[in-house]
C-alpha cells in the first residue's frame, strides 16, 4: 500500500526529534508531505537544515487542513493547541497523531475519542514511553511466575521517578500558565500513563503539586509527588501503592527511575532510556536503525534483591536487554490507519490519564484524598 502522506505540526523538539525521524525513518509506511513551520528563516526551513529535504512547508493550519493530500496530521505543537487542532483535523478527514498531553481536560478527550469514532478516523495518542527499554525490562519481570526465583513475589508498591535539575526558567511557552502548563502535564503524563499500563484504574488518588523553586508563575507546577491507592485483591493480595515523583531540584545521576516491592524481593533501576538523548543529536532518519540506538549500557540495567528458600538475599542483574523502539509506535500507528489493526495506545487510556491528573491537581489544591469514580 502507499505510504501515508504525513504532515507535521511543529519543527520543534516535538516536531525535529520525536516524530520527523521516524516518519523518514520508515519511507515504506509514511511520506514527509509537509510540515507547519509559521516563520521559517531559511529555505526549506528547519527540516531541510538538518535531515536535508524539502517538504512542502505551510505558515497556517488552515493551510493544512484544506491539502486533499494530507491523511495523518502529526501534533507537535504546544500544549493549548491540541485540542482544536485535533478536532479540526478530524473534522477535515485527517488521521492524527497527537503529542502528550493529549488534551487539557479528560473531556475534550473523550469528545475527541467519539469524533474519531464516528468518522472512522484513527486518533492515536503519542505515549511513546511505552516504547522505552526498562520498562520492557519491567514489564517482563512483573510477568514471571511466582515459582521464578527472580520473582517479586506479590507486589506491595510501585515508585517511578523522572526527575530534572533546573532553577532558572526555560524561556518558552513551557512557563506559562496556559492550559495543561506544568510538569504534571508534561512528565507526569509518561508517569502515569506507564502505572495505569502495568496496573489499571487505581481506587484514589492523593497528590502534592508545587512550585518549589519559586520562580515564574505559581501555578506552573515544577514537582509533584501522587499517590495511587489500589485495594487488596486488584493488583495484588495486599493493598498496593504507585508514587509517582517528578522533582526539579533532583542532582542524583543517574536518577532513580524505579523502586518496586514486592513480598519475595526488590527492583531498583537507575538511568533513563537513552533514546531522547539519541534523538536530540541524530543527524540524519538512518540513526533510528543504528544497532545502538535504544540500547542501554550495562552501567544503568536494574538489580534484583530475592528473600531465597534459605532466608538469604540473592542479588542479581535484571538486563534492560531489549532496546527502546519508538518506531514501534509508529509501525502501529501506520498499520491502524492502513490495515484497522488495534491501537497500541488508545484515546480512552489517554483519557483516563488526564482525569487522574485533574483529580491529582483537586486533590493537591484541596489537601486531600480523591476518590477515582468507578
Amino acid at each position: 500500500m502507499a505510504p501515508i502522506k504525513t504532515c507535521v505540526l511543529g519543527v520543534g523538539l516535538a516536531g525535529l526529534a520525536f516524530h520527523v525521524p521516524f516518519v523518514l525513518a520508515l519511507p515504506d509506511l509514511f511520506t514527509l508531505y509537509a510540515v507547519l513551520e509559521r516563520n521559517p528563516t531559511s529555505e526549506g526551513g528547519k527540516v531541510k537544515k538538518r535531515f536535508g529535504i524539502s517538504p512542502k512547508i505551510y505558515r497556517t493550519i488552515d493551510d493544512v487542513l484544506a491539502d486533499p493530500e494530507i491523511e495523518l496530521i502529526i501534533i507537535g505543537t504546544p500544549n493549548e493547541t491540541h485540542y482544536p487542532y485535533a478536532k479540526a483535523a478530524l473534522q477535515a478527514g485527517k488521521h492524527v497523531l497527537v503529542d502528550k498531553p493529549i488534551t487539557p481536560t479528560s473531556a475534550e478527550a473523550r469528545e475527541l475519542a467519539n469524533l474519531a469514532s464516528s468518522k472512522n478516523l484513527v486518533l492515536y495518542p503519542f505515549q511513546n514511553r511505552r516504547w522505552d527499554s526498562d520498562f520492557f525490562a519491567l514489564r517482563r519481570l512483573l510477568a514471571l511466575p511466582p515459582t521464578d526465583p527472580q520473582s517479586l513475589g506479590d507486589l506491595v508498591e510501585f515508585e517511578s521517578h523522572f526527575d530534572r535539575y533546573r532553577m532558572e526558567l526555560k524561556g518558552s511557552w513551557q512557563d506559562e500558565p496556559r492550559p495543561a502548563a506544568g510538569q504534571t502535564y508534561n512528565l507526569g503524563t509518561h508517569l502515569i500513563d506507564q502505572t495505569l499500563t502495568l496496573f489499571g484504574k487505581p481506587k484514589s488518588v492523593t497528590a502534592f503539586i508545587e512550585n518549589v523553586r519559586g520562580v515564574g508563575n505559581p501555578d506552573v507546577d515544577d514537582s509533584f509527588t501522587i499517590f495511587l491507592r489500589y485495594p487488596a485483591g486488584s493488583v495484588s493480595p495486599h493493598p498496593f501503592t504507585a508514587i509517582l515523583r517528578a522533582h526539579i531540584l533532583s542532582v542524583r545521576a543517574p536518577q532513580p527511575r524505579y523502586l518496586v516491592r514486592g513480598t519475595k524481593g526488590t527492583y531498583t533501576k537507575f538511568g533513563v532510556d537513552v533514546q531522547e538523548g539519541q534523538l536530540k543529536v541524530i543527524p540524519t532518519a538512518e540513526g533510528v536503525h543504528a544497532a545502538e540506538y535504544g540500547r542501554e549500557p550495562e552501567a544503568i540495567w536494574g538489580t534484583l534483591h530475592n528473600l531465597a528458600a534459605d532466608g538469604t538475599v540473592k542479588q542479581s542483574v535484571w538486563p534492560s536487554s531489549e532496546p527502546g523502539s519508538y518506531v514501534g509506535l509508529f509501525r502501529n500507528l501506520a498499520a491502524a490507519i492502513r490495515e484497522g489493526a488495534e491501537q497500541a495506545v488508545k484515546v480512552e487510556e489517554s483519557a483516563l490519564v488526564i482525569e487522574i491528573i485533574e483529580l491529582a491537581k483537586k486533590s493537591s489544591k484541596e489537601g486531600r484524598t480523591i476518590e477515582v469514580s468507578a
